[in-house]
């Protein structure tokens, strides 16, 4: 297997585990410390993978054949429905809601994640106020 495969299929392991935490462990509020160290891990990993490649190909892996317009528009999918699940949470809890879209839009996931784990910080803290 070459790294990239290696790469990908670390990826699936992770998102298998949570997913599996997720339905056995189905709780009101997310698990703050998941979505802190996954925005941070893969921001961190995204910026390593900027500095060494640079921005064009994110534009030219999405734009170079079908199956590349298919996974942009499934992130861009992704990425939507969640913040259309997580907004009225986060205004509820008083976020600033369009300053996060901002964040979100640009940035897909580590933005998504970095909010939710912000989200889920200020509802433990409202129900710890109850």
């Amino acid at each position: 297997m070459s790294v990239f495969e290696v790469s990908a299929t670390i990826g699936l392991v992770i998102v298998v585990l949570v997913a599996i935490y997720i339905v056995a462990k189905p709780v009101e509020t997310g698990n703050v410390f998941i979505a802190a160290v996954l925005s941070a891990a893969f921001g961190g990993y995204t910026a390593v993978t900027i500095y060494a490649d640079g921005f064009m190909p994110i534009w030219s892996n999405h734009t170079n054949n079908l199956w590349g317009v298919q996974v942009w528009w499934d992130l861009l999918f992704a990425v939507a429905l969640c913040l259309f699940l997580a907004a009225p949470r986060a205004r509820k809890v008083g976020m600033n809601l369009p300053l996060w879209t901002v964040f979100v839009v640009g940035t897909a996931s580590i933005g998504l994640l970095a909010m939710l784990a912000r989200l889920f910080w200020l509802e433990n803290q409202a129900q710890s106020a109850d």
